[in-house]
């Protein structure tokens, strides 16, 4: 079963996929956001062209684990996203995500432009990993 993972942004939407087993995620892609109906198709295509069961959205929280304004959002949005594709959503804490995407980036010697690039899929796939690692009773 191959579970794609979601870090919503305001600009762009990090994609990363599990393997078939559901063990390792790996970064897939960042998609530019548009509409709702734009984002869902954009979903849409990679979820059926991999064969993804379940999906897993960021959650961001505050520091203190209190639910904010974005992650009101987000779970809105993923509501609307499990309606529309059919699929389950789970909301997953995303807090620091994107720091550790940025320090794994940095300690691989990535340039700043190709950073960017791809620093929104790399969160998706910390995001997913810590999902994974939890259904296998990893955490």
């Amino acid at each position: 079963m191959r579970i794609i993972g979601l870090d919503l942004g305001k600009k762009r939407i990090g994609v990363a996929i599990s393997d078939e087993l559901g063990i390792t995620a790996q970064a897939l892609t960042t998609l530019q956001r548009g509409s709702f109906a734009d984002d869902c198709a954009a979903l849409r295509e990679l979820v059926q062209s991999y064969g993804v069961e379940e999906i897993v959205v960021g959650l961001p929280l505050h520091m203190s684990g209190q639910l904010g304004q974005s992650g009101q959002e987000c779970q809105t949005y993923g509501k609307r996203l499990a309606k529309n594709l059919s699929l389950p959503v789970v909301f997953w804490d995303e807090r620091l995500s994107t720091v550790a995407a940025e320090k794994s980036l940095l300690e691989g010697d990535m340039r700043r432009s190709r950073r960017r690039r791809v620093i929104d899929q790399v969160a998706a796939c910390w995001i997913l990993g810590g999902y994974l690692d939890m259904r296998r009773g990893r955490l």
